[in-house]
Order: C-alpha cells, then sequence, then structure tokens
C-alpha cells in the first residue's frame, strides 16, 4: 500500500484497459467481470438493504486525446428524482468538475443489491449540479422514482466516535480495481469533521476479523447514521482516502452544512405523513328498556 492519499476518482487500472477497448465491445466484457463484492473487508447487502443506494454507470467519458473511456461511481437517491454523488464524478478532461454528465450516457441503478438482476430502476443522469465548497455533486434524473425511500440529508455534523455505515459498489482493492455489481456495506466511526470533510475510519466487526475500507468506485457513496434504524441519515459522501485495503482514516465530503444548497435543487423534504386515523369503536347498539 502507498499510504498516498488519492482522490477516490475515476481510476486507471485494469478497468482502464477495458476503457481503451471500444466502447461498445468494453461494455459486453465489463457485463461479465464483476467482483463479487464492493469495499475492502466490507459485507454484502441482503436485497431490500439500502435501497436508496445508486451505482452510476458511465459510458463514453471523452479523454484528452479524442477517444473515449468508461467508469463508474456509486451514490444514493435523496429524492424522487435526484442522486448525491461526488463533484469528482463528473469531470471533463481536463480533470475540472462541471456542472454536466461528461459521458455519453450515465445510467444511474437504484433499488437492487445485485445490478445484474432485475428489479429497481435504471434512469439517465440528464443534469448535474456541483457543490462550490465541498467534492459534492447533486445529479437530476429523466425520471422519478415513487417506490424508493430516498435516503434523508441530515442537517446536522456527525458526533465524533459516532456510527455511520457506508454502502457502495465500489472495487475490494486498489490493485487492478474494477467496479462491482453488488452493493458491499460496513461501518465507520466519526473521527473528525472539518469545514467540507468528515474523516471516518473502518470498524472491524469483531476481534478477529479486519476492518472495512471505501475502494476506488466508491466514490460518491452515502455514509448515513442508523440511530434511528428505520429511518438513515445521510452524513457525507464518499470523497478520497489511501489505497484500500487500508486502516487509516478516510475523507468524505460534509454534506449535512450543505442541505440548504441541496433543498434548494431537489426541493424541501417531503414530511411524514400522519398516522391514517383509525377507525372508533362502534357506537353503542341502543337496549329496548320496554318491559314485557
Amino acid at each position: 500500500m502507498s499510504g498516498v492519499f488519492v482522490m477516490r476518482k475515476l481510476v486507471r487500472s485494469r478497468f482502464a484497459v477495458l476503457l481503451a477497448l471500444p466502447v461498445a465491445a468494453a461494455a459486453a466484457l465489463v457485463a461479465h467481470t464483476g467482483t463479487a463484492n464492493a469495499i475492502a473487508n466490507g459485507d454484502r447487502a441482503t436485497e431490500g438493504q439500502y435501497r436508496f443506494a445508486v451505482k452510476l454507470v458511465m459510458t463514453g467519458i471523452p479523454t484528452a486525446t479524442g477517444g473515449r473511456r468508461n467508469s463508474g461511481c456509486s451514490g444514493a437517491l435523496i429524492a424522487s428524482q435526484f442522486v448525491i454523488t461526488a463533484g469528482h464524478c463528473f469531470r471533463d478532461f481536463k480533470e475540472g468538475r462541471v456542472n454536466r454528465p461528461v459521458a455519453d450516457s450515465t445510467v444511474a441503478m437504484v433499488g437492487r443489491v445485485d445490478v445484474t438482476k432485475p428489479g429497481g430502476h435504471d434512469a439517465n443522469v440528464v443534469e448535474v449540479h456541483q457543490s462550490a465548497t465541498a467534492d459534492v455533486a447533486v445529479a437530476k434524473l429523466d425520471v422519478a422514482i415513487t417506490d424508493i425511500e430516498p435516503l434523508t440529508v441530515g442537517t446536522e455534523p456527525p458526533a465524533i466516535q459516532s456510527l455511520v455505515r457506508l454502502a457502495g459498489f465500489g472495487a475490494t482493492t486498489s490493485v487492478n480495481a474494477v467496479p462491482s455489481n453488488q452493493l458491499n456495506t460496513g461501518q465507520f466511526s466519526v473521527e473528525s469533521v472539518a469545514a467540507s470533510t468528515t474523516g471516518v475510519k473502518g470498524v472491524a466487526p469483531s476481534a478477529d476479523a479486519a476492518a472495512p475500507s471505501a475502494c476506488p468506485f466508491d466514490s460518491g457513496a452515502p455514509y448515513f447514521s442508523e440511530a434511528d434504524a428505520a429511518h438513515p441519515v445521510l452524513v457525507s459522501v464518499e470523497s478520497n482516502g489511501p489505497d484500500c485495503p487500508h486502516t487509516q482514516t478516510e475523507f468524505s465530503a460534509r454534506t449535512d452544512n450543505l442541505a440548504a444548497w441541496i433543498a434548494s435543487i431537489t426541493g424541501p423534504a417531503p414530511q411524514p405523513s400522519d398516522p391514517a386515523p383509525q377507525p372508533s369503536d362502534p357506537a353503542p347498539q341502543p337496549t329496548d328498556s320496554a318491559t314485557p
């Protein structure tokens, strides 16, 4: 492991060899080369978990030499027609973040833990909004997804040493990294909170197990609090860190202090509906008071 901090960007690795192929041929090959897991030392998500998790597939990204390459990121559905991810997932060939999709096709795969299986939704990214202060982008989809509960964007910074969960479609190692077709997850401890970043470190599930760490193609994956397991809350999105697997601090992009900006794009979050009224007890029936 190099120990050098690198952006969890669209890496050039074994996947980059595929990118050098014609787009159609690369797409056909990638469909058969996904890894079994994602996130180094993580756990497979089970069907129905974290349905807000998103795999972003970019096909036909222009290069400085006039060619095309493919890549991908992770993200989360935060409104029926909007996904949050890392800002660096949308970069031009000069490595500058841009307010638009850069690939010929950017597809958001939402609502399934294994994207090779049926179910969920595939939607096209049609707009991109970049944060001016953090490595965060909000992408608009061409269709609204109304049967999946979006991940709530938190408005308060996480407490130091609090636990958060990461769910992403990244690789399992930085060596010959390949994005996964399988959603993987792991727990992390909040180590620091700065103006635009939140430092997190993987938490080993047991004394004899390795701690999880984010990998290439986890860019944009959500870190979220499960203090209320029924209503997880977004804390940050994966941005950069050391080569994986590792046991060092990972740096994610804060989102709580971007909540107002995010809402200006997506619209206000829907308020929880009041419980449906319960039927009242039937009215008592009058008794016959006449005597025989």
